[in-house]
């Protein structure tokens, strides 16, 4: 990673955009908070609270109608966009790429010599255990595998921050618990600045330095919970008692949103 140490703030945040229908949707409200440098941010709430749009505001992506984002260095000053790369839950690779081809491509664009980005395209695979597998295609690979290429794809840009959108969302059960291990290996060791948007508690505890709690639409911060288990954190963390007391805590919060969230789905389509 770049290592560039550059604090993500956002200060009164608020979008709102108009729904099919012609109405004002309030998607966001309010929205205060920060992602530290060399942290990992988990964001969890009810389906459709604003998550993946708090994520595209902090990349950039999206502008806010209310507030504004900050990059703030470590002085309190205002600094440049630190460098980002996102991990999607669609795998996004391209078919008729090789594995190598495929994580080499942002380096490509970049103009980096081939020598040199295929160098840390290999360097990328082997961080999430994908050496030996560079000649392969997407087709050839299983579901977690691909989604561990996306990873890369990503890692091999050297960002100053990781945006992880339900990078396992579409993985069978099994397979997201063997990738969370092996993601919260990755960050643990690396000390990369990362945000996750996630909707499991479990996949929250074990990656996350903080977890910020969303309130329904319009989203707001309901909470932000430390996570003060040690590292490293594995499969065999969730049967911790302190880890059941922090899932009871933020599934407390976020039961009765969930269920507010639930009972307005697509008043606004």
């Amino acid at each position: 990673m770049a290592g560039l140490a550059v604090a993500i703030e956002c200060e009164g945040l608020g979008l709102t955009y108009t729904a099919k229908t012609g109405t004002a949707v309030n998607a966001l409200d309010n929205v205060r908070c920060r992602f530290v440098p060399g942290q990992v941010t988990a964001i969890i709430g009810p389906s459709g609270c604003g998550k993946s749009t708090l994520l595209q505001i902090a990349r950039g992506f999206m502008t806010p109608t209310q507030g504004r984002l900050r990059y703030v260095s470590l002085g309190g000053t205002d600094a440049p966009a630190p460098a980002m790369a996102t991990v999607w839950q669609a795998f996004n690779l391209f078919p008729w790429r090789s594995v190598l081809a495929n994580v080499a491509f942002g380096l490509e664009l970049a103009g980096v010599p081939r020598a040199e980005r295929e160098a840390r395209a290999r360097k990328a695979l082997a961080k999430v255990e994908l050496s030996g597998f560079e000649d392969k295609f997407p087709r050839q690979l299983s579901g977690g595998m691909r989604q561990r290429v996306g990873i890369a794809r990503a890692l091999v840009m050297e960002p100053d921050v990781l945006l992880l959108d339900e990078p396992f969302g579409a993985l069978d059960a099994q397979t997201r618990l063997v990738l969370q291990e092996q993601l919260a290996q990755l960050v643990e060791t690396s000390g990369t600045t990362a945000i996750l948007v996630t909707h499991s508690i479990e996949e929250a505890i074990l990656l996350a330095d903080s977890i910020l709690v969303m309130t329904a639409r319009p989203g707001r911060i309901a909470a932000e919970i430390a996570v003060d288990l040690p590292r490293p954190r594995t499969h065999a963390t969730t049967h911790e008692p302190a880890y059941g007391a922090l899932f009871d805590r933020i599934y407390g919060l976020l039961r009765d949103e969930v269920v507010r969230a639930m009972t307005t789905e697509g008043a606004d389509a």
